[in-house]
């Protein structure tokens, strides 16, 4: 089955104390564009949540969030006397400079830089529970994000196959313009040579000659069963998972045979055909960018 590029799921798990909420959402994206925001306590764990977004989500730009509140697990934080006493000497040195006066609670914001409040004895390895939690919550919310990609596919696959289904019925529309076009084309060149040649003698029989192969060289048998086949390969390939660059290769394959149609066409209803056949194209190549 087919996936939407595009996606969202989200998990909340109970864990003791602590209560683990994972996000994941995706846009369109040529390649993989992977973004993690987790916990600095849990940045152990991210090489191992990578790897599997990697092996699930295969391309997309990807946001996961990993949030965990009331955490009870982690033991209190101290605070590091020289990376505040750092602070304070820039927050000092920018009030000097910019000739403000210090904030009253120079305390909580002094908290807030990076590095001066450490967890102590935290450095050590998540509990292994804990670590399982995390990456079950993950696994789940992988799976929601799944099924609403697969939901998001079948609605996609349902207006691309409309569009490839109109592209064969308007194939089918061809053939009975296509005698017209031939008796037109021969009338127009036994026409056009009559008048040239009114004073001069000529051999029918390899005017006939000329005639077919000129004939031959508009003929638009092969582009028409070749334009069915490309068309029924795509039916057959848009069930298959992560088919969205093949699908893309075959619509490519479409379109040369409707634009050599439409050179080869010389004929007005023919041409309105083709021009409605590059309109569904144009549709499904709009709609193959959401496919993974």
């Amino acid at each position: 089955m087919i996936r939407s590029m595009t996606g969202y799921g989200k998990v909340q798990q109970q864990f003791g104390a602590s209560k683990i909420i994972i996000e994941i959402k995706s846009l369109n994206s040529k390649q993989l564009d992977l973004n993690l925001r987790i916990p600095s306590d849990l940045k152990q764990l991210e090489i191992e949540l990578r790897n599997r977004i990697s092996e699930t989500v295969k391309r997309g730009k990807v946001d996961l969030t990993v949030n965990v509140e009331g955490n009870g697990l982690l033991k209190a934080g101290r605070i590091d006397n020289e990376a505040a006493a750092l602070a304070f000497t820039q927050l000092s040195d920018m009030a000097y400079a910019l000739r403000i006066d210090m904030p009253d609670d120079v305390v909580s914001l002094l908290l807030k830089f990076p590095g001066v409040v450490v967890n102590g004895e935290s450095e050590t390895l998540l509990p292994e529970e804990f670590a399982h939690a995390i990456t079950e919550t993950s696994s789940k919310a992988l799976n929601a994000f799944d099924a609403f990609r697969l939901q998001e596919g079948v609605a996609l696959k349902t207006d691309i196959v409309s569009h490839i289904a109109l592209i064969i019925s308007l194939l089918d529309e061809v053939s009975p313009f296509e005698e017209q076009r031939t008796e037109l084309l021969k009338n127009r060149l036994t026409k056009n040579v009559s008048e040239v040649s009114e004073n001069l003698k000529f051999d029918p029989n390899r005017f006939e000659q000329e005639l077919i192969y000129y004939l031959e060289k508009l003929d638009i048998s092969e582009e028409k069963v070749r334009l069915r086949q490309h068309c029924n390969y795509f039916m057959e390939a848009i069930d298959e998972d992560f088919a969205g660059k093949k699908l893309g290769f075959i619509v490519q394959e479409i379109g040369r045979e409707i634009n050599t149609l439409g050179s080869k066409a010389n004929d007005a209803n023919i041409q309105k055909l083709v021009v409605q056949m590059k309109d569904e194209l144009e549709k499904i190549k709009e709609q193959l960018f959401n496919i993974l």
